[in-house]
């Protein structure tokens, strides 16, 4: 499980009003259809959801489960697709801005999709995807 955060959330001030689901849906469709093809071509049974919040930790804004490609030898018959879900309210929260908010649904939809070829988080990190 990989996961992206707020770094400090109590030094969050919410300024995005919640926009609607649909809309949010559009806004992770757009940054999805962003990426390079040739990139995505290589993405494989991964699923993408948007939810409110996580159940537990409130402040989480994207979360990849499932096996990355490094660590997968290859599916079977009937496996359940690998699942990367953004958080809606935690990403408006952060936000100050529109603009804002969708440059952060974007790296966090990157973020979620490095984890599933098998990229860590301090790696991220250092590369700027933090």
């Amino acid at each position: 499980m990989e996961t992206r955060q707020l770094g400090n959330p109590s030094s969050t001030i919410g300024c995005v009003e919640y926009i609607p689901i649909d809309t949010f849906n559009r806004h992770v469709v757009e940054s999805i259809t962003s990426i390079d093809e040739r990139l995505m071509s290589f993405v494989e049974n991964v699923v993408v959801l948007v939810e409110d919040r996580h159940h537990e930790e409130s402040d989480l804004l994207g979360l990849y489960e499932g096996v990355p490609l490094t660590e997968r030898d290859s599916y079977g018959l009937m496996e359940l697709p690998d699942q990367i879900t953004i958080y809606r309210l935690p990403l408006c929260e952060m936000c100050q801005s529109i603009d804002e908010l969708v440059e952060e649904i974007q790296i966090t939809v990157v973020h979620e999709i490095a984890h599933h070829f098998g990229i860590d988080d301090d790696r991220l990190h250092e590369l700027g995807w933090g």
